[in-house]
């Protein structure tokens, strides 16, 4: 009987042992994998940047820098020839709204087409670039990425006040041509890494920028935190890598080498990051401001559940099996990508330790941007190229990458992936500046093609993917919104500060209030995001709503009225004025015709109704045609 209770006991004791093991370490069964294999590391994006020598001109006179031999490369592999180039007044308006999102003022086109200087077009794409609103353009784009919003979404969402800081760090950034990389890491780190830099601490509203439930019961404030954690962590892989790293939070990910305890340990680095405010004072203001951060050891913001003891945070993050908070494996330490980290590479090698009158915070989120931007041993090459291909994709209407939030596996090979090397490559020896990369980009020929597609084109390249031609685009939400404001007259300039939710608001569009439960109809109306997730290419619908906007919209008649004002009284003066804010041209003489006999039928039927502004209303009518029209919100 004895001896039978000693191996119980022995039993048991061995029960605990492996039971103290499960709590320290991963099991073996909930994650099997804690190695990938150097065959999973050949994929082209998980590769060291090979730009490899640009291509020998040959005899064609087309290419005007090395972005063209590239591309004059892959047409003559497929039996393409490229297009002649755009006139001129094309190339301004297409460019404007490329770098500056608002169409050119007819002086600007008329004053480019009579510039016969050699430098001509490269001298107004680096005023375009010295612009203040290329910082509004580009900013609204990286908006969509970092899924910025200013409420918290679900049921109540709360407004976040000062979360508006974050839109103004980003234009700021873009138009100081800040480095690419301390871009990121800011964004990750810069409480940690410029304490006393208002730009920097702004900077940090992106990992807070997420939604966030205001309705939790006690069950539930484990689980969401670990949805925060989650948001953070997808959102930095999606943004800055093009990885679906969020899809290995329940199990190793399906198609990508990203372990779950790769998930696990990068979520770490945000164990204790949380919301919280902090008073500062940016160059554009004159007084200080109360700004949105995402840091440690600050006072939390206020939650609906504090009252009942919600932590907001938890001191240790663990690896979770299948994601479920009740089935824990032991804390994880902070670490990163094996399939992003070389060979032989410690995480130590990237460890910022805190200096020693920095005791607040972990320097876990510095470390993770030393990581990120390490070209050499860490993710640096794959965060320049997902960048450099979301400016292709911005000025071209598709990347290189055809899917900018996924150059994983099942994401998009590039087309032309030597040249994604060379930008990025580029880009590196540039200092991780932005602008001489669009400088590349729009003074390149392939930018500056027509738009014809003969029947060969078509047979050979369907879509275009090798860029024998240029394809119209359509403009983004924003760009028909500032567009309407600009040849109305009644765009307001000012840079920074809050957002608005009125529609009639004359600031830009990226000054719009994005309030999760509120988002502005008319621009849902022509694709604006849901800012819920990471967008890196918005979806492009045509709708009859979208040209019904137009015809029946108090604020669309309203913008034609501003335009009518700004017209001669003389009736020929008026249609070519109207013709060149509208659509930067002159009207053909059978359009003048045509619409002047439409002005005088207009003028006749209001007398008849006893209109007391006939003129007037019969003006307006033509510039809400005008409005109206494909060639106002496409761009050739």
């Amino acid at each position: 009987m004895n001896r039978h209770l000693g191996r119980l006991l022995v039993l048991l004791a061995g029960l605990a042992v492996a039971g103290k093991l499960a709590a320290d370490e991963p099991a073996a069964t909930s994650f099997p994998r804690t190695r990938i294999s150097e065959d999973e590391r050949d994929h082209w994006s998980f590769r060291r940047l090979n730009p490899g020598r640009v291509p020998a001109a040959g005899k064609s006179r087309w290419g005007r820098n090395p972005i063209d031999r590239f591309i004059l490369a892959r047409l003559d592999e497929n039996g393409l020839v490229p297009s002649g180039r755009a006139s001129r007044r094309i190339l301004v308006r297409r460019a404007h709204f490329s770098l500056l999102g608002v169409p050119p003022s007819p002086e600007v086109i008329g004053q480019h087409e009579t510039d016969r200087s050699p430098s001509a077009w490269s001298d107004l794409v680096d005023r375009m670039l010295a612009s203040p609103h290329y910082g509004q353009r580009w900013a609204r784009h990286w908006m969509d990425v970092a899924r910025f919003a200013e409420s918290g979404g679900f049921e109540h969402d709360d407004d976040r006040p000062t979360a508006f800081h974050y839109r103004d760090f980003l234009v700021a950034a873009f138009n100081r041509d800040m480095p690419f990389d301390r871009f990121v890491a800011w964004q990750l780190a810069g409480d940690e890494l410029a304490p006393k830099d208002p730009l920097a601490l702004m900077a940090t509203g992106f990992l807070g920028a997420g939604v966030f439930p205001s309705q939790l019961t006690e069950a539930e404030f484990e689980s969401s935190r670990y949805d925060e954690l989650d948001d953070m962590v997808t959102t930095t892989g999606v943004a800055f890598l093009g990885l679906s790293i969020g899809c290995a939070r329940c199990h190793d990910h399906k198609y990508d080498p990203i372990p779950s305890q790769d998930y696990y340990r990068l979520a770490s680095a945000f164990t204790t990051t949380i919301r919280g405010e902090v008073t500062t004072r940016a160059p554009w203001h004159s007084t200080d401001q109360k700004v949105l951060v995402t840091s440690e050891g600050l006072p939390k913001l206020k939650h609906h559940a504090d009252s009942r003891g919600f932590p907001h945070f938890y001191q240790q993050t663990f690896f979770l099996a299948r994601g479920d908070v009740h089935q824990k494996h032991g804390a994880a330490d902070t670490g990163y990508l094996q399939v992003l980290v070389r060979p032989g590479t410690s995480t130590s090698h990237w460890q910022v330790k805190p200096p020693a009158d920095r005791k607040r915070t972990s320097f876990r989120r510095a470390s993770l941007a030393r990581w990120m931007t390490d070209t050499e041993r860490g993710a640096g090459h794959l965060l320049a190229r997902v960048i450099v291909n979301r400016l292709w994709h911005h000025h071209f209407g598709r990347g290189l990458v055809a899917s900018p939030n996924d150059f994983g596996t099942q994401g998009e090979h590039p087309t032309h992936p030597k040249l994604l090397d060379w930008l990025a490559q580029r880009l590196l020896d540039c200092g991780w500046r932005l602008k001489p990369i669009h400088r590349l980009l729009l003074t390149s020929s392939v930018y500056c093609q027509n738009g014809r597609a003969d029947g060969n084109r078509q047979d050979r390249d369907l879509e275009n993917r090798f860029w024998s031609h240029r394809p119209r685009r359509r403009l983004e939400a924003e760009a028909i919104r500032d567009a309407l404001l600009s040849v109305s007259g009644r765009l307001d300039s000012g840079m920074y500060g809050p957002g608005s939710l009125d529609e009639n608001s004359r600031r830009r569009s990226v000054f719009l209030k994005v309030k999760r439960s509120r988002l502005v109809p008319t621009m849902m109306l022509f694709d604006w995001p849901e800012h819920l997730v990471s967008i890196g290419r918005r979806a492009n619908t045509t709708t009859a709503a979208q040209a019904l906007a137009f015809m029946n919209s108090p604020v669309g008649r309203g913008y034609a009225g501003s335009l009518a004002e700004r017209l001669p009284a003389d009736p020929g003066r008026a249609i070519v004025r109207a013709w060149q804010l509208a659509l930067g041209r002159t009207p053909r003489a059978d359009e003048q015709a045509a619409v002047m006999v439409f002005l005088e039928r207009q003028e006749h039927i209001y007398r008849r109704a006893g209109r007391s502004d006939p003129i007037r209303t019969a003006r307006v009518d033509l510039c809400q045609a005008l409005l109206g029209m494909n060639e106002f919100i496409y761009v050739d």
